[in-house]
């Protein structure tokens, strides 16, 4: 099949990866022409394992290309998929500006049939205004073109987004016509061999479907968070108790990992954009709303265990800037919100280290700021240190050598936020330890 992808951001490149090696000739659309430059050149604009590889693949075999044309883009994909970002608004709704443009420029250039499909996270209620839109600017254009709308939501997790989009728990297609149906069901055949459920609905129930599920996620990860903390003052152990819960099969252990709380470019934009949907419609979320504000009260009790224990300030080495492993992406990261806040509590020197997320922390935090010190390795973070920080969970991370840290850090102190190891075992090395609900 020809298809045409709208965006090459993280849900449109994976995406685009992915409808090529199955087979697909697949065009990627973008406005930034220094991104389109280095996709064509082979090189991944975002770090996530296996794109890279599966980029030049896609290149090698011809079956995929990148391009600004928008005319040609839209030409070209019997089925074009919007993928571009819809960031929070001010009010904490979905900003929806970049959707909308991408439907008026279809419909600009279009000359034949085309199933517009959703992808980008969206209100509920989102495919039909679009498809209205479409056949209101059709019309202004003097166009009689048949067209579909479709929805079609991703659950791609960041790190493991190539194989989840090539082996996912499920594909759900929100639909008006049987059409739409029958060519997304064709696309999708890939996986019929494997029998993945494809969920077949309407775009409503479809867009509810993506919200509902990262609302859901989001409070488990808040509920533990919660739980953790009480722990902390009854003296319980929270990872005893989130792995005797996770044995009871309604609960499963998954998502049941206490910590400073979540981050990404998904729960934290789409709970509240499901919050602020709750609110248009008079059907107040109170319990998404809720997690909303525990998580950032988690984060800010995160960077307060550190504060406490260096009233006066402090070197601190921080191992982690990323909000989770495997990723460069730092947005809503907690290990950001915990740097801003030792910062604006004055006296720390912050020694900072991530695998792959220097660049992009760097562009947030600033370079140059005063208070951080940028470095090449944990070796070198924690030179000098009065404390570490482990604020993600990178698997360099858990093979730390104790009697070295020990040897290179001003006072043996460790912050585990993550709880990447038994306090026990830390301790006995001579260390003073502070987990999440230990």
């Amino acid at each position: 099949m020809k298809i045409t992808v709208i965006g090459t951001g993280y849900v449109g490149l994976i995406a685009g990866l992915g409808f090529a090696k199955w087979g697909n000739e697949v065009v990627c659309l973008d406005v930034i022409p220094e991104k389109i430059e280095k996709l064509q050149k082979g090189i991944c604009p975002i770090y996530e394992p296996g794109a890279e590889v599966q980029l030049a693949d896609g290149l090698a075999s011809g079956r995929l290309r990148f391009t600004c044309d928008v005319k040609e883009a839209v030409e070209h994909g019997e089925m074009i998929f919007i993928a571009v970002g819809t960031p929070e608004a001010p009010d904490g709704s979905a900003d929806m500006k970049y959707v909308y443009s991408a439907v008026d420029e279809i419909a600009e250039y279009m000359q034949s049939y085309k199933l517009v499909v959703d992808k980008s996270t969206v209100p509920v209620g989102t495919a039909r205004v679009l498809k209205e839109r479409m056949a209101k600017r059709l019309a202004q254009l003097g166009k009689d073109i048949p067209f579909d709308v479709a929805s079609n939501p991703e659950f791609l997790r960041e790190g493991r987004a190539v194989g989840d989009f090539n082996n996912p728990d499920r594909i759900v297609l929100g639909v008006f016509s049987e059409e739409a149906g029958t060519r997304l069901r064709t696309l999708y055949k890939v996986f019929a061999r494997s029998n993945k459920p494809i969920v077949v609905t309407t775009p409503e129930t479809a867009e509810m479907i993506k919200y509902a599920s990262n609302a859901f996620l989001a409070t488990k990860i808040t509920f533990i968070n919660e739980i953790a903390n009480l722990c902390e003052q009854v003296g319980a152990n929270a990872l005893e108790v989130a792995a005797a819960m996770g044995k009871d099969g309604r609960i499963s252990p998954k998502f049941l990992h206490p910590g400073p709380g979540y981050g990404g470019s998904c729960f934290p934009k789409d709970t509240k954009a499901l919050a602020d949907t709750g609110v248009k419609y008079n059907a107040p979320l109170t319990v998404v709303e809720s997690v909303i504000a525990a998580n950032q009260r988690q984060k800010q009790l995160a960077a307060r265990k550190v504060t406490s224990r260096f009233p006066q300030g402090g070197t601190i080495a921080v191992l982690g800037l990323s909000f989770k492993p495997e990723t460069d992406d730092i947005r809503e990261s907690p290990a950001v919100e915990m740097v801003q806040v030792m910062l604006e509590a004055g006296g720390f020197t912050l020694r900072l280290y991530d695998p792959k997320a220097m660049d992009n922390a760097k562009a947030v935090l600033g370079a140059d700021r005063p208070g951080l010190v940028w470095c090449a390795s944990t070796a070198e973070a924690v030179q000098g240190a009065d404390a570490a920080v482990i604020a993600t969970e990178w698997s360099e991370f858990s093979t730390l050598d104790f009697d070295r840290l020990k040897a290179e850090m001003h006072q043996p102190i460790l912050f585990d936020l993550r709880n990447v190891y038994h306090k026990e075992d830390v301790t006995a090395q001579g260390f003073e330890y502070y987990g999440t609900g230990v």
